[in-house]
């Protein structure tokens, strides 16, 4: 579904990537991991249009994606949540989920400008489908809460279950499990695999071993915008130089 190829991104004199290679098959989790400045967020930018490969290619589903603006991949069916949270945090819950799913209306102006029924059918249906996704998330008690003023956990749902809202096909999700209690991110995971079993496929870049050994198919270790190694969390685990490298804290499930 998702193909990279020597994707490569310089910032001046640092090189962020060097010949990144990587695929995402479809219906697949998998995991990116690896230090803080290796790059993750970086190459997430680059998939997700928020910034653009100095070189190299990136396809999704045979589309040349590398140089496209963010809307555009948006379109496509990619969606991404962040590492650093991005809500509108002014904005009710249920008016955060309705306004991400701007790409899926096709109502006019004048459509909105008279309230048309068309425009009225389609509000109902984009709000029916937002609180959908809030009780996935177990939001539907805060619904018109400020987004602001959510505990941080809650935030981090809100913002997957936003993401999701777009009915991407593809989800990317940076450290999602940030700032959650170790009940939480298994709760996490396992609403990560439930989305598997309904289709998803999902690249996670993430610093928590617990949830990336409980959801992944497979995983990419990325250091100093390099890859390293590849293989399945088994794999990944007893590999020798990313043992030495990245999961020398791995007893306390941190790397």
């Amino acid at each position: 579904m998702l193909k990279l190829q020597n994707v490569s991104r310089s910032f001046g004199g640092l090189q962020a990537l060097k010949d990144v290679t990587m695929s995402v098959p479809k219906n697949q989790i998998i995991g990116l991991i690896g230090p803080n400045g290796a790059g993750k967020t970086t190459l997430i930018n680059d998939i997700s249009g928020l910034d653009h490969p100095s070189s190299g290619s990136i396809r999704f589903n045979e589309v040349s994606i590398e140089q496209m603006p963010p809307h555009q991949i948006a379109r496509l069916g990619i969606a991404r949540t962040y590492q650093n949270i991005r809500l509108f945090s002014d904005m009710t819950v249920l008016e955060n989920l309705v306004i991400s799913q701007h790409r899926l209306g096709k109502s006019s102006i004048l459509d909105a400008l008279i309230f048309s029924a068309r425009f009225r059918q389609e509000e109902r249906a984009l709000r029916e489908n937002a609180v959908r996704w809030l009780n996935r998330f177990q939001l539907a008690g805060v619904i018109e809460s400020r987004a602001g003023s959510l505990p941080y956990g809650d935030q981090r749902r809100l913002e997957m279950a936003r993401a999701l809202a777009t009915q991407p096909s593809l989800l990317l999700l940076d450290e999602p499990a940030a700032g959650m209690n170790p009940v939480e991110t298994r709760l996490l995971g396992e609403q990560i695999l439930q989305l598997k079993r309904e289709g998803m496929t999902t690249l996670v870049i993430e610093h928590d071993m617990s949830l990336i050994h409980q959801v992944c198919d497979a995983i990419y270790v990325l250091s100093f915008g390099e890859i390293i190694a590849f293989g399945t969390p088994e794999e990944i685990r007893n590999n020798p130089i990313v043992i030495e490298a990245y999961l020398g804290q791995e007893e306390n499930g941190a790397a």
